[in-house]
């Protein structure tokens, strides 16, 4: 358990137990019992712009280490930012650079966990259920990030399970692949990353009681799970990039919708112009339906009086902000997210 979550444990109004000895029964240094952040809000908003836009950088190029996430700021955003600082959030939001490099140097998971060898090797994938795919990825906030877990299968594309997490314990990821098995299906094999969520006693123990063999990337080989890595790229460059979530809430109903028009209404060309919920069989539960009509009758031109469906069409139309008018010709640079103007990240200062 992480010092943070033995902190929340302690009951600071417990008039029976001190402070002390509760700090004693979970094993809490008392100097982290009692520190309090001196960074204000302001400096945390800083960061949290900086890591938005190490976010950008690395989703458009994931070979970006430490001194080239650090160029690539101040290029691309006019900050100058310290290598160290830069190396420090890239861990925080659990990036990594994905270029070829000795077994030796790579990181490593818990060494109390199992690994399982990686079995896609040459393997032909041509029909649903014979490999499902799991993977996380960072999602940035206005004033913090969430973590996002996401369960697909291979052929189809089809985005079974996801969940939303503020921490990387692997709760989330349990919950996640557990809603993937509820409807009865079960794919031949499960493959992941080494990340410590994946390969955690609890999370290895559903896919075994199941029957399913598990399959994990080699070392430092990001492309190995080439499928997931692409669907991360397209929910950010097509949902997040482009709504700038503010909260979890919103996030996590952005990407309630964006779910379900990817597996329902996104056709993809390789999969013969089909959606991946129609060549997996998925049909959309009751949730994904409703989500699906709103956006369906939102999209829909409605004529009125005198008016073709040509002229609505041809009017201008209003973007995400509700203080955009609709014969507004320029957005306000306030109303655009961080990442998308030169001068968001420039007051961060240096690191």
């Amino acid at each position: 358990m992480t010092l943070k979550a033995r902190r929340a444990m302690i009951e600071r109004d417990n008039a029976d137990i001190p402070l002390s000895r509760q700090s004693e029964l979970i094993s809490l240094p008392r100097s982290t019992l009692y520190y309090e952040s001196r960074r204000d809000e302001e400096a945390q908003l800083k960061e949290c712009r900086l890591m938005n836009a190490i976010d950008s950088l690395y989703t458009e190029r994931p070979n970006l280490g430490r001194n080239g996430m650090r160029d690539a700021l101040e290029e691309r955003f006019g900050v100058t930012v310290n290598g160290k600082r830069v190396r420090r959030l890239m861990r925080k939001m659990g990036l990594q650079a994905v270029y070829p490099r000795p077994r030796r140097k790579t990181s490593t998971s818990d060494r109390e966990h199992e690994k399982y060898p990686y079995l896609l090797a040459g393997k032909e994938i041509t029909k649903p259920d014979d490999v499902w795919c799991a993977d996380i990825t960072y999602i940035r906030l206005k004033g913090g990030f969430v973590y996002l877990v996401a369960i697909m299968d291979w052929a189809t594309r089809c985005v079974l399970s996801w969940e939303l997490s503020n921490t990387l314990e692997s709760g989330f990821c349990i919950e996640a692949l557990k809603k993937a098995l509820s409807d009865g299906r079960r794919p031949e094999i499960f493959n992941t990353d080494q990340g410590s969520q994946f390969t955690s006693r609890a999370f290895l123990e559903v896919l075994i009681n199941e029957g399913i063999t598990i399959s994990m990337d080699g070392a430092g080989r990001a492309l190995d799970n080439i499928m997931v890595e692409r669907l991360w790229r397209t929910v950010k460059y097509e949902e997040v990039y482009l709504k700038d979530y503010r909260t979890a809430s919103e996030c996590r109903n952005g990407l309630e919708k964006y779910f379900a028009y990817y597996n329902h209404q996104r056709r993809h060309s390789s999969l013969c112009r089909k959606t991946p919920a129609d060549v997996y069989g998925k049909d959309p539960g009751f949730v994904e339906m409703r989500l699906l009509a709103e956006s369906n009758d939102r999209l829909r031109i409605r004529t009125g009086a005198g008016r073709s469906s040509a002229s609505v069409a041809s009017a201008p139309a209003t973007l995400r902000f509700a203080s955009a008018s609709a014969t507004a010709t320029q957005l306000r640079l306030e109303d655009l997210p961080p990442y998308s103007r030169r001068n968001s990240v420039q007051t961060m200062g240096t690191g």
